[in-house]
C-alpha cells in the first residue's frame, strides 16, 4: 500500500516500491480513487522506486493524461537516474513534469 499524503492544492502518492506488474492493478486503484479527489496536482513522489516496467510505465502515463485532461498535472519526483534515463530514451521526459 501506498503512502498518501495531502496538502491545499496538491495530494503525494509514495508506493515506496518498485512500480512494476505485480503491483500495478492495486497502485491503479489507489490511483484512480486519489483521481475522483479532484487535487489540482498529484505528485508521484518515486523514493525507494529502483525499477518500472511496461505495466509501470502505462499506469504514469495513463495517470498524467487523466490529470491533463481535467487541467491539473502530475508531477514526478525523486525519480533515480536509471529511472530518469529509461524516460528519457523514452522522450517521456518531454510530457511528464519530472523533478
Amino acid at each position: 500500500m501506498s503512502v498518501v499524503t495531502r496538502e491545499e492544492n496538491m495530494t503525494t502518492i509514495a508506493p515506496g516500491r518498485d512500480v512494476v506488474s505485480s503491483m500495478v492493478a492495486e497502485f491503479k486503484q489507489e490511483l484512480a480513487e486519489l483521481l475522483a479527489e479532484n487535487s489540482s496536482v498529484l505528485r508521484l513522489d518515486m523514493t525507494g522506486v529502483e525499477l518500472v516496467d511496461s505495466m509501470g510505465i502505462g499506469v504514469i502515463i495513463a495517470t498524467h493524461n487523466s490529470m491533463k485532461k481535467r487541467g491539473g498535472k502530475l508531477l514526478v519526483s525523486h525519480v533515480s537516474e536509471n529511472i530518469f534515463k529509461l524516460f528519457q530514451s523514452m522522450r517521456l521526459d518531454k510530457h511528464l513534469y519530472l523533478q
